[in-house]
């Protein structure tokens, strides 16, 4: 297949926009659905875990393929709820695209943002479809506005809604300049387009005039053309908006109603009219393996095979089925790899292209391909698969630190070492859940993004494992930090196995700002302490951090140096220098002042008007502060910021003083010294 009629691309928005909805809709008119999935009837091809049909939301990045006028286009549907934004990264990771899917009444919502961001932070280029133009209180301009305003983006409409609420039946193409119309006995499979009538054509030059004023701004020489004819051909005005789309200067806007089966053709369309094929964008940097240095990674067949693990996902009869994607050179269904983070060989025992939790058998994948590889037994999230010949580690992603913890349980003692097996399971598969053991309690913790994080993977552990498990009450997982600066010596002198093992080390300790990580910095010269000894130390110092310097939970945002060690060579050993390392840290951040730091969530609320006051009043009970309170049509819009201790059970709270009409979404925000803590 030609790999420049390919595109990767994501579907991404607020929880509850449509996105799910549109995608359905997708593969039923390009023909990888016979019928159509609905959400709300736990039908949707996408949604295809147990959990995502009762609960109506994605939790899952189902991947599936399907071919438009013919182009292969991968679709990774990602999750909108804040809770599974590792879902969300690792997807845009290795997109080359994205459709942005706004509700025409609740416009740049919460988790949009959030959303937005996380695709700028990966240069993805992105479409933006604003759905739901039929609902009460549809608004197309407001979203185009609220695009520009809270997301810092260009939007410029290709499409304008003809009516809205009750009154929409179709969409002005305003690149060809016709009026577009769906028939609802097709199930919106046949369109109709027509000239614009005589009521549209006023709407119609209006929104032409904007399009051409926004287009002509990047080029002088477009600009000559329109003052001369008054007009620019329709290839012209493709072939510039998808340079400027893949720029990521304009954001081409498209609108429709998917539950109603209008407008989805024509996003199809500009899929592939604006988004790019893999081989358009820039190499993707990479790490060669032997001296760390930065190299480009060419996105073409002829190189050697690379490839990223974005996604793991375990399988009762398959064993692990990792999602890569291939950015250079080709796999071969049944050859040996190697994973290169964990220098291991491995061997692809079969390749599969996903369509949603269906799949179909592959002998070859080759740059810019998205797909499954069955047999690898060492592989995680992030990892880069290729060839011993030519060894480069492509950029690991990062994932936020889980901050809630509950105490989990098997209810029969004989399933306990089952339940640590599919605990390590979930674990591989989610970079944000982590499991541990409390040392002193000899208590299963388990830690995640939220309370629904936490809720879904138990539930997967009782239904799809089909292990009985009980958890406690939610805890909050703190961190420590220092208040000042500080320095201690420790001397390390211990006889093991009839030989001395002695060290000694001095270490000053610094607070630094929020959100800085920790550090360790040696000042000791290689002749004063060799360096392999200096290493030893610096594995004392961060295994310290990770277990914490007053009560054990991990300490974050303190900058470690050493600035004197003594060395006698007949004792001096790796062992004994990381035991004094750790020791010296220890007491060093006793003598700075240890603080408890607590988890701060960032909190947006969406109520009706006549319960804000009961809101806010709920927020500010909670030891919350509101930044802000933005009007909107049909909700009020508020911002503010909470400890996560005081969180717990809001959702049940918010339903209450809203008879069930408010809705909010919460993200970590930052950590900061938990009030009434010395």
């Amino acid at each position: 297949m030609n790999v420049t009629k390919r595109r990767n691309i994501g579907i991404m928005a607020h929880i509850d926009a449509g996105k799910t909805t549109t995608t359905e809709r997708i593969l039923f008119y390009t023909g990888k659905s016979h019928r159509i999935g609905e959400v709300d009837q736990g039908s949707a091809v996408m949604d295809w875990m147990e959990q995502e049909q009762d609960r109506g939301i994605t939790i899952t990045s189902a991947a599936t393929t399907c071919f438009w006028k013919d182009h292969q286009i991968n679709i990774i549907d990602t999750p909108g709820h804040v809770d599974f934004t590792a879902e969300v990264e690792r997807s845009l990771r290795v997109l080359d695209g994205a459709v942005g899917v706004f509700d025409a009444v609740g416009g740049v919502e919460p988790q949009s943002e959030t959303v937005w961001r996380q695709a700028d932070s990966y240069d993805v280029p992105r479409i933006a479809y604003v759905n739901k133009m039929d609902r009460v209180g549809a608004d197309f301009g407001n979203v185009l506005k609220e695009i520009r305003q809270k997301l810092g983006a260009h939007p410029i409409a290709v499409q304008v809604p003809i009516g809205r609420e009750n009154t929409f039946t179709g969409v002005i193409d305003l690149l060809a300049m016709e009026e577009i119309h769906w028939d609802p006995e097709s199930l919106g499979f046949e369109m109709t387009k027509q000239a614009i009538t005589e009521e549209n054509r006023d709407l119609a030059a209006e929104w032409r005039e904007n399009l051409l004023d926004d287009i002509t701004t990047y080029s002088e020489e477009l600009t000559d053309i329109y003052l001369e004819t008054g007009d620019l051909p329709l290839e012209t005005l493709i072939a510039v908006l998808r340079e400027k789309t893949i720029s990521r200067d304009l954001v081409p806007v498209y609108c429709g109603a998917s539950l109603r089966n209008m407008g989805v053709q024509p996003l199809l369309d500009g899929v592939i009219n604006f988004l790019p094929a893999p081989e358009e964008l820039p190499p993707i940097m990479g790490h060669l393996v032997k001296n760390d240095e930065e190299v480009p990674v060419e996105r073409s067949t002829d190189g050697p095979p690379l490839a990223l693990i974005f996604k793991i996902q375990s399988d009762r009869e398959a064993g692990l089925l990792c999602f890569i994607r291939v950015y250079s050179g080709s796999f071969k269904s049944g050859s040996a790899i190697m994973n290169i983070d964990k220098k291991k060989r491995e061997r692809v025992n079969r390749l599969l292209r996903m369509h949603a939790a269906r799949s179909e058998q592959l002998q070859t994948i080759e740059a810019g391909d998205i797909a499954v590889v069955v047999g690898m037994k060492f592989a995680q999230t992030g990892d880069t698969i290729g060839t011993e010949a030519k060894q480069v580690i492509l950029e690991r992603m990062h994932f936020p630190e889980p901050v809630i913890s509950v105490a989990i349980e098997p209810k029969t003692l004989s399933d306990r070492d089952r339940l640590k097996q599919i605990l390590e399971q979930l674990a591989l598969e989610d970079p944000t859940f982590t499991a541990r053991e409390d040392s002193d309690t000899g208590e299963l913790i388990i830690s995640g993004m939220g309370e629904l994080h936490l809720d879904v993977l138990v539930t997967r552990i009782v239904k799809d494992f089909g292990l009985d498990a009980r958890i406690g009450r939610p805890q909050v997982t703190y961190r420590e930090s220092i208040a000042s600066s500080a320095e201690h010596t420790e001397t390390f002198e211990r006889v093991l196995a009839g030989k001395e093992n002695s060290a000694r080390v001095t270490l000053r300790v610094d607070p630094q700002p929020r959100g800085t990580g920790n550090s360790f910095e040696s000042l000791v010269k290689d002749h004063v302490l060799p360096r392999e000894l200096q290493e030893a130390v610096k594995r004392g110092v961060e295994g310290s951090l990770g277990s914490g310097i007053a009560v054990g939970y991990p300490a974050i945002d303190i900058k470690v140096v050493m600035t004197a060690a003594d060395y006698d060579e007949a004792s001096a050993t790796p062992f004994a220098y990381e035991a004094c390392g750790a020791m010296c840290l220890d007491n060093a951040c006793s003598k700075a002042g240890p603080v408890l730091l607590e988890p701060v969530m960032k909190v947006d609320v969406m109520t009706p008007n006549e319960f804000m006051g009961e809101v806010i009043q709920g927020i500010t009970m909670r030891g919350g502060i509101v930044s802000s309170v933005e009007s909107r049509p049909a909700v009020e819009h508020i911002r503010a910021s909470a400890p996560l201790a005081a969180m717990f059970g809001y959702s049940t709270a918010l339903r209450s003083v809203s008879q069930g009409r408010a809705t909010y979404a919460m993200e970590f925000s930052h950590f900061e010294k938990k009030s009434g803590n010395t």
